[in-house]
């Protein structure tokens, strides 16, 4: 099966954004808290970024989450 990446970076920063703001942390707290700039975090739920492994983790921590549960939400 063929994933289109930057289909996939879109769905997946798309479903960061969702669960964050459900959530209730601006961007800024919630990047702070995964430990990552604002900017980067920006970019990742904007679909810009390939967001690495450990990000991916990190992110899944902060939103209670696990990451196969993430990459689940957004189709991957």
């Amino acid at each position: 099966m063929a994933i289109d990446h930057e289909k996939a970076q879109k769905r997946l920063g798309t479903v960061i954004r969702n669960n964050r703001k459900e959530l209730g942390y601006s961007q800024e707290a919630f990047a702070s808290y995964c430990g990552v700039h604002r900017t980067y975090m920006g970019a990742v739920e904007r679909g810009e970024r390939n967001i690495s492994l450990m990000n991916i983790i990190r992110v899944a921590t902060a939103l209670k989450i696990k990451p196969s549960e993430l990459l689940a939400l957004a189709k991957l």
